[in-house]
């Protein structure tokens, strides 16, 4: 293991003791006041959630749309396609930013449209970072792989611990399925209440931005670090 190798391992033991650190007092009551606020978001909004994210899951599932270029990384070092890596999610953070500020600042009904938008825009990015570590998505098993990182990035802090477990033993247990339904409220559960600031007046734009640049960094740390642990093992 070379020395850019013995950082990345480093930082992958560091990145899963803060997965498995347990929520603060102040995650805790956050939860409860989220659960509250949940019942004052319009039904609508949590109706164009819920089909999102499950369209989203049944895309990826049949790989049609999130296929990015082929990408020739096999004769890149380790530490070369984790400089590609950053260099995409970067990017891709960018594309989320002007989204967020644009769907933001547009009010209501174009504001809504930010969610399947973002939901593309964090699938399209998972898609370019397998390639670039050297894995091909057109395989069910690496689609598969991809929402596990999903879920890992957007879920409570039991099912985080869950799916690190899932991710830890990948390729020497059967593959588990996705149960969409949990999918689908465990992401909304993470980001009802910082969207639905996202819909206000005058503040959509400036939430939109902050929000959509967060959960793009969290997307992008989760997803190099579940690879890590795929690669450094080996």
């Amino acid at each position: 293991m070379n020395e850019y190798e013995q950082m990345a391992l480093a930082e992958l033991i560091t990145w899963k003791k803060k997965v498995a650190k347990k929520s603060g007092r102040f995650e805790r009551m956050s939860k409860k006041a989220q659960t509250k606020v949940n019942g004052y978001i319009p039904d609508r909004v949590h109706k164009m959630i819920t089909d999102s994210i499950k369209a989203m899951i049944e895309t990826v599932l049949s790989g049609s749309k999130y296929m990015s270029k082929e990408k020739n990384v096999m004769l890149l070092s380790f530490q070369q396609k984790e400089e590609w890596v950053a260099e995409t999610v970067a990017t891709y953070r960018k594309t989320a930013i002007l989204e967020g500020v644009g769907t933001g600042a547009a009010g209501l009904l174009i504001g809504l449209a930010d969610f399947p938008l973002l939901l593309s825009i964090k699938m399209k990015l998972l898609f370019e970072i397998s390639r670039l570590y050297g894995f091909d998505p057109n395989k069910y098993e690496e689609r598969l792989f991809i929402l596990h990182i999903f879920q890992m990035a957007f879920s409570s802090e039991e099912k985080r611990l869950a799916t690190l477990k899932v991710i830890e033993e990948w390729g020497t247990t059967d593959v588990p399925e996705i149960d969409w339904q949990e999918f689908q409220q465990e992401y909304r559960d993470h980001i009802d209440v910082i969207k639905l600031f996202q819909l206000v007046p005058g503040l959509g734009a400036a939430v939109g931005a902050y929000a959509n640049h967060q959960l793009l960094e969290q997307l992008g740390e989760t997803a190099v670090n579940c690879y890590r642990v795929r690669l450094l093992k080996e």
